[in-house]
């Protein structure tokens, strides 16, 4: 049976291969940059919800519709409202719109990949980079390309989307919207906080905070991202995660700038070293993980524990 972790781990021992002192320097977006030490306190405040929305989307669409599917809607407390929810969990992997009256906004968060479903899986496996959609993203560079499998998932969706936080907003009277996820969900999340931004009124908040985001598309679409969502967009990496490495960058990729790295996670299931990290791609932070010390639990976490450490893991729910 195809195990995709074998090919997260040959994928990765590609990049680690190539990411010496000489193939880093052919990329000029590296940065060496000392990261910044995060409080404890911006952690939680900035991240903990939001990876707790991007573990209900582990969930089935009517566990969420009803909101009746345990400990990660139980972790969530009160107030919130979904909207709409939909997704296959295979070739349309799982999505829910919400209100969340804590925060006065509207959430969208999607699943990640289903390891049990091979449809789902071959969303990550089409590696060609494509030209980005330019009749979803009118005035883009020319020079954007993007992954195919994922542009060709947010494609699924993305109307659904649109349409369903639009309605969202008029009715509910606010004007922030979250969107998260992680893995291929962040990837999904990041083209949605794309074409909400170009889509909604300006005054409409937009934040995108990310978990374990694989890289998405070329340079020219980390700039894109850059420039439109600045610094309302975060990508969160947890120690030695390999799925932010990957697709690899000798494949044409580039991350997008302003990741957030785990270094260190306690023993009661916080993290406690965490930082921000400069440029686009940090060899302090991610970038510079070992291939000998990958490991894929801190990208799909440890099964049977009923909340989930800071912000990992994402197990998905029985």
């Amino acid at each position: 049976m195809f195990d995709p972790s074998t090919l997260l781990w040959t994928l990765s021992l590609l990049h680690a291969a190539l990411a010496s002192p000489l193939s880093l320097g052919l990329f000029p977006t590296t940065s060496t940059e000392t990261p910044t030490a995060l409080s404890q306190e911006t952690v939680d405040t900035e991240f903990l919800r939001p990876a707790l929305f991007s573990r209900v989307a582990y969930c089935s669409s009517a566990a969420v519709t009803s909101w009746e599917c345990g400990a990660p809607c139980e972790s969530m407390g009160g107030g919130i409202e979904v909207l709409q929810a939909g997704g296959d969990d295979g070739l349309i992997p799982m999505y829910f719109v919400a209100h969340d009256s804590a925060t006065e906004s509207i959430v969208v968060t999607h699943q990640g990949t289903d390891r049990k479903n091979i449809l789902s899986i071959l969303n990550d496996v089409q590696l060609q980079l494509v030209k980005l959609n330019s009749t979803r993203f009118p005035g883009a560079d020319e020079d954007i390309r993007v992954h195919e499998g994922f542009q060709k998932t947010f494609e699924r969706t993305a109307d659904s989307v649109l349409g369903g936080v639009q309605a969202a907003l008029a009715s509910k009277g606010v004007n922030k919207v979250l969107v998260t996820g992680h893995s291929l969900g962040a990837a999904m999340a990041l083209m949605d906080a794309l074409m909400l931004k170009q889509n909604l009124d300006p005054s409409v908040e937009i934040k995108a905070t990310l978990f374990g985001l694989p890289r998405a598309g070329n340079a020219a679409w980390a700039d894109f991202v850059d420039a439109t969502l600045g610094d309302t967009m975060t990508r969160v990496s947890n120690q030695n995660d390999p799925v932010p490495t990957l697709p690899p960058r000798f494949l044409g990729y580039q991350h997008p700038a302003r990741e957030v790295h785990i270094r260190a996670v306690g023993a009661d299931g916080e993290a406690t070293d965490t930082v921000a990290c400069e440029g686009q791609e940090n060899e302090n932070c991610s970038l510079g993980n070992s291939v000998f010390d990958i490991n894929i639990a801190d990208h799909s976490g440890e099964s049977g524990i009923p909340i989930p450490p800071f912000p990992f893991p994402f197990p998905s729910p029985t």
